[in-house]
């Protein structure tokens, strides 16, 4: 996927730049024509089975909507300059040595620990998790179909139903009985169709799959963070600390992070300001800048799943395992609580299959710091 991706932005970047400076009511054909452009090639992206669903393996195709897939300029979503300015919103990362895990994990069987050195190369982060309002400008200008819309349903926290959802509701998690399968729930629509995102345009953008946002990220020439990168921003620059900020969760009374505070999972005091998700700029940033990177929504990963140490890409540039079944998400969410899911703690890691969707589910980008 790096190579993929580096060669989409690398190929590109001086045909888009030029593009760039001319009349905004003039077609991009010099990108257009550029000899990397794979416009009309449909990389396959194949999801797994979800483990919840009856609806059978699924296969789908997406299209490569990469850089210079555009039309006129004009258009403001459509724009070479648009996606330009979405590469500001970016922290830099200096490379350098870091220390990954925990000797003291609360999970063991997550894979929390031990300690670990790496090295890793310069690369950008996203401030804040992609927002409603930036997804809807992919969908947008390129008319994509979150996996959520194509299986007609996603799973919803049940407090956040309404009554005449509630009554009626086709399926629940096993182990989880507070998550529930609703009808065409899906990022424009996060408890089912009798909801929307007009009030939440700034919040993270929720139901999407690990292939729904490597989509997104390839549309702007960048990429998912490995999760070794991901646990490094998430730090900002503090050795072995829980949080982004250090060991205590509310320092002088103030909260720093989005999750769930009172009785999990039938009274949230919402002492933090929140019920669900909050705006993707609330809060503090950490000492590198970065905004929300625990609590709020669980974010996806680059990596497959292991718990083992010494299979997730050794010591320089870990990138996770070759295969696997399960994507590594980081971060916890708005419904993490100390007595339940207690990994909204830098090192605290989980998991799901790739074509997974739900209520509490996001991501942000990342980008190789040599470009």
């Amino acid at each position: 996927m790096k190579t993929s991706i580096g060669k989409i932005f690398e190929g590109k970047s001086t045909a888009l730049f030029v593009c760039a400076g001319i009349f905004l009511s003039v077609l991009c054909s010099v990108a257009g024509t550029s000899e990397t452009d794979n416009s009309n090639e449909k990389p396959a992206h194949c999801g797994f089975h979800r483990q919840t669903t009856t609806k059978g393996n699924r296969k789908r195709e997406i299209r490569d909507y990469c850089l210079t897939n555009d039309h006129i300029l004009g258009i403001y979503e459509n724009t070479v300059v648009t996606r330009i300015n979405h590469l500001k919103n970016m922290v830099r990362i200096e490379s350098g040595k870091f220390v990954i895990g925990t000797n003291d994990p609360i999970f063991v069987a997550d894979g929390e620990g031990p300690k670990q050195q790496i090295y890793l190369d310069s690369f950008y982060m996203d401030e804040t998790e992609v927002s409603n309002g930036d997804f809807a400008r992919f969908v947008d200008a390129t008319g994509y179909r979150t996996e959520a819309e194509k299986f007609g349903d996603s799973f919803v926290f049940e407090g956040l139903l309404g009554e005449n959802v509630a009554t009626d509701v086709p399926l629940v998690a096993a182990q989880a009985p507070w998550w529930v399968q609703i009808e065409n729930a899906s990022w424009h629509h996060p408890e089912g169709p009798d909801s929307d995102i007009e009030h939440r345009i700034d919040h993270p953008v929720v139901h999407v799959s690990w292939n729904d946002a490597v989509a997104y990220c390839e549309w702007l020439g960048k990429r998912l963070p490995t999760e070794a990168e991901w646990e490094v921003a998430c730090r900002g620059g503090l050795s072995d600390r829980l949080y982004p900020w250090g060991n205590k969760f509310v320092p002088n009374g103030r909260y720093r992070a989005n999750t769930w505070q009172g009785d999990f999972p039938t009274n949230n005091t919402k002492e933090d300001g929140y019920e669900s998700t909050s705006p993707v700029t609330e809060f503090p940033r950490n000492k590198y800048g970065l905004r929300n990177m625990i609590g709020n929504v669980w974010e996806w990963t680059f990596d497959w799943w292991t718990v083992d140490v010494g299979n997730r890409g050794g010591s320089t540039n870990p990138a996770g395992p070759p295969h696997g079944t399960n994507k590594v998400k980081k971060g916890g969410s708005y419904l993490c609580h100390e007595s339940y899911c207690f990994r909204y703690r830098c090192a605290a890691r989980s998991q799901n299959t790739p074509d997974t969707t739900a209520g509490n589910l996001g991501f942000r980008c990342a980008l190789s710091g040599k470009r």
